[in-house]
């Protein structure tokens, strides 16, 4: 059996006009001029999301059209014998829009732009009659928009060294709605990525800025390919992740037609994909949305390598007393030590004091930057400190052992970096 082999589509699916199934009057229905189109470019799952994001969109529902013989469901069509069947039917996206917000011209541009139409039967590793491109319109106008655009857009492709256009234009006959388990498929599998096969040819004439990779030759980077359009997994890595990132490895972002200069071994189709590389050379690569802990752990990884640090961080190791990161620390002037995967401040110097225990030691760190967790290892019973931007483990509290019967934070020097205060 073929599935889509992404848990999100990065193309712009389709569209098809023609329904008052979300309207009960007409009079209402042609207030909102209501129209329906429907798409097919490869994998629904993303499609339908991505359509349900643009303005102007009421609905947009998956399913399958252009098809005969047969029951339409998705068993059905993604069956080995139907794999290379012209009776198959298509994998589309049926989308309700209101054209005084968004014209049927401008849905159409964003479809083609958004896969490659040049491919029979397939969008990337997706192979299938089910996978085809194709529009199904509901009247006469819509027919003549889709035509003139395919003929526009194959000029752009021609011009850019593209085959010819397979993308099939027909009066839609019926459309039959995907199984619920397919509806919102974003929302009920939240953790993939979108994959993005679109040939990066757009209708708009305005040139395209040109992007310079000169910085990421030099030393350790992390490159995120990102989607030329829409890609919800994209937007929750940067939210939930990568937004609050002060790392000393610099993060950039790029599309997959702008990795000029890079060696890069990962494939590029997948959105997110986050790449690390040295020297403009990757070393290994991550695809899809990754969690605040795959993010840290893949980046310690990277940055710590097979270190003490590293061990320290995952594996809840304690430095040696004395080691040379805790003669480093130990008398830095006034600042901060931050994690030294986040850039997140944890302790202040003016909290340090000096234990005699050959660990850096504090009364207690910045606000709200770490957690405590119970530790019964070793057959002691110890409150376990981790940093909460990362998780990684960072020492021990020991309450009371501190000036004045104060607590103190036993914190493992290999873990940190250290921030000079702007003013001292």
């Amino acid at each position: 059996m073929m599935l889509c082999t992404a848990l999100v589509s990065a193309s712009i699916g389709v569209y098809a006009l023609a329904s008052d199934e979300k309207t009960t009057s007409k009079n209402v229905q042609a207030s909102m001029h209501v129209q329906t189109l429907v798409l097919g470019s490869g994998c629904f799952w993303g499609a339908e999301k991505r359509y349900e994001a643009m303005p102007g969109v009421i609905d947009a529902v998956s399913g399958y059209a252009d098809g005969h013989g047969f029951k339409a469901t998705y068993r059905n069509i993604t069956a080995s014998s139907k794999r290379f069947d012209d009776n198959n039917y298509a994998e589309v996206v049926k989308v309700t829009f209101n054209s005084n917000m968004l014209t049927a011209d401008d849905l159409l541009k964003r479809y083609f732009e958004s896969h490659d139409p040049t491919q029979l039967n397939r969008q990337g590793n997706d192979i299938g009659t089910q996978y085809r491109s194709i529009i199904l319109t509901s009247n006469a106008t819509q027919l003549d928009i889709a035509n003139q655009l395919k003929a526009q857009y194959q000029l752009k492709l021609t011009a850019a060294g593209f085959d010819s256009i397979k993308t099939v234009i027909k009066p839609l006959d019926k459309f039959y709605p995907a199984e619920e388990y397919h509806q919102d498929y974003i929302a009920k599998n939240p953790n993939g990525y979108c994959p993005d096969h679109s040939t990066g040819v757009v209708f708009s004439t305005q040139p395209k800025s040109e992007v310079d990779n000169k910085a990421l030759l030099a030393g350790k980077q992390i490159v995120i390919i990102d989607s030329h359009d829409y890609c919800p997994y994209c937007e929750k890595l940067k939210k939930e992740v990568t937004n609050d990132y002060k790392g000393t490895i610099p993060l950039s972002y790029r599309k997959a037609d702008q990795l000029t200069g890079l060696t890069i071994k990962s494939p590029t189709w997948a959105t997110p994909t986050i790449l690390f590389l040295e020297n403009g050379k990757e070393v290994f690569g991550r695809q899809g949305y990754v969690t605040n802990t795959e993010f840290y752990k893949a980046l310690g990884a990277f940055k710590l390598g097979d270190s003490e640090a590293y061990r320290v961080a995952f594996n809840a190791r304690t430095d040696s007393p004395f080691c040379k990161q805790y003669d480093i620390f130990k008398n830095t002037p006034d600042g901060q030590f931050i994690d030294k995967l986040s850039g997140e401040p944890l302790f202040d110097t003016r909290d340090r004091f000096k234990s005699g225990t050959g660990w850096l030691s504090f009364t207690h760190p910045i606000k709200d930057s770490v957690t405590e967790h119970e530790d019964n290892s070793y057959g002691m019973q110890r409150i376990e400190i981790k940093s909460k931007s990362t998780g990684i483990h960072l020492g021990h509290m020991f309450p009371g052992e501190g000036p004045n019967g104060q607590d103190r934070y036993c914190i493992n020097a290999t873990v940190l970096e250290f921030a000079a205060r702007a003013d001292s």
